[in-house]
């Protein structure tokens, strides 16, 4: 069994992915602040695989190497890595607090790349891992009041290209998937109709669901994907076509 570590797994793509890992017979680390009522059920449910909740403010750096050293600890070998916890926080820039900007960078930059840091040290100690960060769409085609945003899942694409290089020859994978707008609370704050333009403008005139985000995640962490790495995965209906 497989021991997968998922980021914001207590709810949306996060709590999706796990749901997808454990159906096929992973052991899912799920990492988030709080536990929601679905990923409980999740872990109580009768699955192949098995779900371990571990409480952690990924805004805690400081605290990242240690809780690492705690997972390696209890769990041994760490197979994969799904960076997916990032806050969504809208606003013009010309508005937004400093505060907000030091946050969004904090989590959805830093975080995961100190954490993928101590994570990686595992898989290369036992010989090889998958490592699948979550970006977005909004990282190339940009999108009114999301700039800080943007900005940070350019980020992730630019370090997940370069990681890939840095890992490859020890049989560390590393690839991003990039969803477009879906049902999620990001997008509810466009309302019905600002989502309804956006599946208008998509090929085949739909958002794509947290399931298909999943579903892409699964992909590049099996075999299957043993011979891809640096790539970024779309998954927006065809939004971006």
């Amino acid at each position: 069994m497989r021991n997968i570590v998922v980021t914001g797994a207590s709810r949306g793509i996060g709590l999706a992915v796990a749901r997808r890992l454990v159906a096929g017979g992973d052991n899912v680390i799920a990492i988030a602040r709080n536990p929601s009522r679905e990923l409980e059920l999740l872990a109580e449910g009768k699955t192949n695989g098995g779900v371990s909740f571990l409480p952690f403010d990924l805004g805690d750096i400081e605290e990242i190497p240690e809780f690492v050293r705690r997972l390696r600890r209890r769990f041994d070998a760490l197979h994969g890595l799904v960076n997916n916890a990032a806050i969504g926080t809208a606003g013009l820039l010309t508005t937004m607090r400093n505060s907000q900007i030091d946050e969004l960078i904090r989590v959805n930059v830093t975080s995961p790349i100190v954490l993928t840091k101590y994570v990686a040290r595992s898989m290369m100690v036992n010989g090889g891992g998958r490592i699948v960060n979550i970006s977005s769409v909004i990282a190339s085609t940009g999108y009114n009041a999301l700039s800080v945003y943007g900005a940070t899942k350019a980020a992730s694409i630019g370090f997940t290209r370069s990681l890939a290089r840095e890992l490859g020859r020890l049989g560390v994978n590393v690839n991003a998937v990039s969803p477009g707008f879906m049902d999620t609370a990001l997008t509810q704050e466009m309302g019905a109709e600002g989502q309804e333009k956006i599946a208008r403008r998509s090929a085949l005139g739909r958002l794509p669901e947290v399931d298909d985000v999943a579903d892409a995640v699964e992909f590049l962490l099996s075999e299957k994907a043993r011979n891809i790495t640096g790539t970024v995965l779309t998954v927006d209906a065809g939004s971006t076509a």
